[in-house]
């Protein structure tokens, strides 16, 4: 059962980096990001290493989410 979980978490990192690359809107890519970052903390998590874990839960998906979606409203965007 729980190699079917790692596997799982597995796929998902791997499809949430895809997407992640192949998107074009920045905000779609923040939150993609963060549901990286979050994923990585559940890993972390199975993995017995919570220190890693909430590590990663705040700075990757908390903090980091949070940066990248105030710089993006900060900016203007231009349509070509």
């Amino acid at each position: 059962m729980n190699w079917a979980l790692n596997l799982l978490l597995l796929l998902f990192l791997v499809t949430t980096a895809a997407v992640a690359i192949r998107l074009r809107d920045l905000l779609a890519v923040a939150i993609v990001f963060s549901a990286y970052s979050l994923m990585m903390a559940i890993l972390w998590t199975q993995l017995r290493a919570p220190d890693l874990a909430l590590t990663e839960a705040a700075v990757g998906a908390g903090v980091t989410t949070v940066l990248f979606v105030l710089t993006i409203f900060k900016t203007t965007r231009r349509e070509d």
